[in-house]
């Protein structure tokens, strides 16, 4: 065990020995390595326990959290493999019944500083950009290739969901009639016209779309590396940006994206009728509204199982040969290259597969809002992403979720819990009195109005003392704690000559 040898592991033995307890340490490293990994936490939790309840009772759902933890923690390697995620996978499954409990606290207990858990709209958006960041991340963290304009393919696929889902097609004629085209669309009004496609069929039409458009994007920009790609990049991605600002009549002539106003209303999710009728599925998202599952509740699910697709794919096309050439290519190009490996359809496959999974999120995102608006296009998007991406750890694709999920958490609803708890625990100011159009008022803090540079804090803060990622990709972190490059000149110069 390596905390054999750490300064605490010592002290504690040398602890026991002091008030009479010969031979602790032999006689404890003896003991079996089960019992060496699963009483150390016991203890622990005992000795909180009794410092704690003098003060406060534990919240049950904490325990049972704790313990829930605690069984993953002490469970064989091979067995933890598969209960990991099955426990993940059935908590977020069951989110919606836990949170819009009557009794919340019988299911869910305070978090500290963040107060409460996040709400089913923000584990809806959760879903959606965790989906963009596993996308991103087959392009930054797998091929190694810098993208700054990701927001592109959420762009355009947003935007092909509001062409095929709504009354926007309607301005064009065809013999002398406005176009009116219905394939499985739900809560569509009779005569409304425009193209109206199922959801599903969309998200599909949507992910072709973005992945001919990375392809496009992608081929002329490939023969760059670094910074230059990067700079490239963020090019297209603000072309995007003001073509779907401008976008409208008065400048191309007929109405492309909407304008500044956008595209809405979009169609409303769901399965139509028929599926309804012999599946028994939602016929209409917006017709759910009972207490426990709603609109937002099947958004959510809905995005649940297309971020599952998303994941299994990377994990798939990451152990394919064709993943195995994207790590090479980031490895070293040049050895790649030297190998056989064709760079330029390797390259543009990377891209393509990236763009793919970032349009069926922006058209799922824009299903979502019932709307296509040119301000959610915006380049810190794509910086936003990134930043998920490199605090989970690049190339992992479990850590690209999670750091998408917490940078998610903090931006819909962290950082004003956070606000909060500060105004009023540490120091305490009357909200009433403050502006809200800045940081520092009244005594008040306003976290919010400054949440890019908390994000670019906690970045710096990571590639300080973690640059791997909190949740490494085993690759990446072997190359950052054995180091994969020549020994520098300036050592060499001081060697002892053989």
């Amino acid at each position: 065990m390596a905390s054999r040898h750490g300064r605490a592991y010592r002290g504690f033995f040398r602890l026991l020995e002091s008030v009479g307890v010969k031979d602790a340490r032999a006689r404890w490293e003896r003991k079996s390595p089960f019992l060496q990994r699963a009483v150390p936490p016991l203890a622990i939790a005992a000795v909180v326990l009794v410092l704690v309840l003098p003060f406060r009772t534990p919240d049950p759902a904490a325990i049972v959290f704790l313990a829930i933890v605690y069984a993953l923690y002490i469970m064989p390697p091979r067995w933890r493999k598969w209960a990991l995620p099955a426990t993940v996978l059935t908590i977020a499954v069951l989110y919606p019944f836990l949170v819009q409990q009557l009794d919340y606290q019988r299911f869910l207990f305070e978090i500290p500083i963040f107060n409460t858990f996040p709400t089913i709209d923000t584990m809806a958006v959760m879903a959606i950009y965790a989906m963009m960041a596993v996308g991103l991340n087959i392009v930054v963290g797998y091929a190694g290739l810098l993208d700054l304009g990701y927001v592109a393919f959420y762009a355009l696929g947003a935007y092909t969901a509001a062409w095929l889902a709504s009354p926007h097609a309607s301005q064009f004629h065809i013999n002398g009639k406005p176009i009116d085209l219905n394939i499985g669309g739900v809560g569509v009004t009779e005569g409304l016209g425009g193209i109206h496609i199922s959801i599903w069929i969309v998200l599909l039409a949507a992910a072709i779309v973005t992945a001919v458009g990375g392809i496009l994007i992608g081929l002329p920009t490939l023969r760059l590396r670094g910074d230059y790609l990067a700079i490239v990049t963020l090019g297209f991605g603000e072309i995007i940006a003001e073509v779907a600002k401008n976008g409208d009549s008065i400048t191309l002539g007929f109405n492309l994206t909407g304008g500044p106003p956008g595209i809405n209303p979009l169609d409303p999710p769901g399965w139509g009728t028929w599926l309804a009728d012999h599946l028994g599925l939602p016929a209409n998202y917006l017709e759910k509204s009972g207490q426990y599952v709603n609109f937002v509740t099947l958004v959510y699910w809905s995005g649940l199982v297309l971020l599952l697709l998303t994941i299994f794919c990377s994990l798939r096309m990451r152990d394919s040969r064709l993943g195995r050439a994207w790590i090479a290519i980031r490895e070293d190009e040049v050895a790649a290259a030297a190998m056989g490996i064709p760079l330029m359809r390797t390259k543009t496959w990377a891209y393509a597969s990236g763009a793919f999974f970032g349009g069926v999120a922006g058209a799922w995102f824009g299903s979502f809002k019932q709307g296509v608006f040119p301000d959610d296009f915006y380049f810190q998007i794509s910086i936003f992403i990134l930043c998920m991406v490199i605090l989970g750890g690049m190339g992992n694709v479990w850590g690209v979720v999670a750091g998408a999920a917490f940078l998610t958490y903090l931006n819909q609803e962290g950082l004003s819990s956070v606000s909060t708890w500060f105004n009023d625990k540490v120091l305490p100011c009357d909200p009433n009195t403050a502006d809200p159009a800045k940081v520092i008022s009244g005594g008040c803090v306003n976290a919010p109005l400054v949440s890019f540079g908390i994000y670019g804090l906690i970045i710096v803060l990571v590639m300080l003392f973690r640059p791997e990622g909190l949740i490494p990709e085993r690759r990446r972190k072997l190359e950052f704690e054995t180091g994969v490059h020549d020994e520098p000149l300036m050592d060499l110069r001081h060697a002892p000559e053989s």
